[in-house]
């Protein structure tokens, strides 16, 4: 399968930089050649591609397939540690303004090699990125993995996946229905992408957030400037107190409750 080709038109879309192209990168747990769960994300991706220029928004697709990846995920869950090749993978990953997740469904789930490369990103890799969920299997009996699995997983990983998801089994690569359904995917992605909302969410909100020190994303802290020492937390972990305006909102010790008829009750 070829890569989406990109758009070079007008900026008007959210992306950092003037004149920089949304970026939209496709992850495929795909291992066929050909494979439908990469073709699936390639019409996904060309359409999105395709809706962008018309709106006079420059993009660019690219595309990460795990399953040349598959030893050095494995190596990474073991370890903990992505080694080189992998953390400038989940770096691409980190940057990208919008995800196309694909996934093959075996037995039933989604596929164990997806599911390992979402389990070595950092919780906050992907805040508010804005996402399309596909998966192919070969019957319709598995139609519900998409929402059922995959959706609640982006959801722990605070993405913002469009409503419409994406599945396609055999004997749908034939049917208009798909293609409406990518187009209806497609046009919801692009609505997320230039509204904005990502990076206000991320921008309005990311102190909020569980982070990881040195992690992958993009605002990680990596170094002792970064980090924000007038915290309560931060106050309590050198030894300090919280703050007075912090403090006053919390219930006071037993000696201040009132008493019958609007005294003090002390402790004894």
């Amino acid at each position: 399968m070829t890569t989406p080709t990109p758009t070079t038109t007008q900026d008007g879309a959210q992306h950092d930089g003037a004149g920089e192209p949304v970026r939209i990168v496709i992850v495929s747990a795909g291992v066929s050649e050909p494979s439908s769960t990469r073709l699936l994300a390639d019409r996904t991706a060309q359409k999105t591609l395709d809706l962008l220029r018309e709106s006079g928004v420059p993009a660019t697709a690219s595309v990460i397939e795990l399953a040349p990846l598959a030893t050095h995920i494995a190596r990474a869950m073991v370890s903990g540690f992505p080694d080189a090749e992998l953390r400038a993978v989940i770096d691409r990953l980190a940057s990208a303004d919008a995800v196309i997740a694909s996934t093959p469904v075996y037995k039933a789930g989604i596929s164990g090699l997806f599911k390992s490369f979402a389990d070595i990103l950092d919780n906050d890799l992907l805040i508010a990125k804005p996402v399309v969920l596909a998966a192919t299997a070969g019957t319709a009996r598995h139609a519900m993995v998409v929402d059922d699995q995959l959706r609640p997983l982006f959801a722990f990983l605070r993405t913002m996946p469009v409503p419409t998801s994406l599945f396609a089994a055999s004997e749908d690569w034939g049917s208009p229905a798909l293609g409406e359904r990518i187009g209806r995917a497609a046009t919801e992605l692009v609505v997320l992408l230039r509204s904005g909302a990502s990076k206000e969410i991320a921008d309005s909100a990311w102190s909020g957030y569980q982070h990881q020190f040195a992690g992958n994303a993009t605002r990680a802290e990596r170094d002792s400037a970064d980090v924000d020492f007038t915290t309560d937390l931060m106050r309590l972990a050198a030894g300090g107190a919280v703050t007075p305006a912090s403090a006053g909102t919390r219930p006071g010790p037993a000696s201040s409750r009132s008493g019958p008829g609007g005294g003090t009750a002390s402790a004894t």
